[in-house]
């Protein structure tokens, strides 16, 4: 399999995308949740505010789940400090490569949507002004779908570490644990849709 060129990025952006709606200001929200923090007082349009609540409200639900925790908990313990990432992304991964059971539109179709609106931005938050356009030159999305995806994208995280963590080995236990986290994510995600779906606001 080619190895793609990516960058280290947080792990369940496609998942929130995904999960927030086919409404524009909706889906901005749901990425919009992993760069802003703290109480929302109106800097945005109330539709993003809206998306960024429910991805907090996707975060909570996916946390607390026993389906997550029992995946979390398959990770052996050097790697339970960081099994709640290697789990997110693996999850990311899942949903990338069994699009067609999730979603009706292709996932390229999907990720174009999302770039281009993302670039038509004038303003973003935080981190997310500066990675986007390379989120879309290198179809981060999108390259969730390759396993060996994983691999770059922990080796960057490892990087811009300022304290030493078991993420980058964290792969070969995705790799051997593959089939049961497949199956974990299987059983949850569908619970997650029709979470978001009640959550939704119109």
């Amino acid at each position: 399999m080619t190895r793609r060129r990516c960058y280290a990025r947080p792990m369940n952006y496609l998942a929130h995308l995904h999960l927030a709606g086919p409404h524009a200001e909706a889906r901005l929200g749901g990425l919009y949740g992993d760069f802003v923090k703290g109480p929302l007082d109106g800097r945005w349009p109330a539709g993003i505010e809206a998306g960024i609540r429910l991805h907090r409200q996707i975060d909570a639900f996916t946390d607390s789940h026993p389906l997550v925790l029992q995946a979390r908990a398959r990770l052996p313990a050097p790697h339970r400090r960081t099994a709640g990432i290697l789990v997110d992304l693996f999850f990311d991964h899942c949903l990338a490569r069994h699009w067609s059971r999730y979603a009706d539109q292709p996932l390229g179709q999907f990720t174009a949507e999302v770039y281009h609106l993302l670039l038509q931005q004038k303003a973003l938050p935080g981190r997310l002004q500066s990675i986007a356009p390379r989120m879309a030159s290198d179809d981060w999305l999108g390259s969730y779908q390759h396993f060996d995806t994983l691999a770059q994208v922990l080796d960057g995280m490892q990087r811009r570490l300022s304290r030493p963590l078991p993420l980058r080995e964290g792969f070969a236990q995705l790799e051997s644990l593959y089939a049961p986290l497949t199956a974990d994510f299987a059983a949850f995600y569908p619970l997650l849709q029709r979470f978001a779906a009640g959550n939704h606001v119109s």
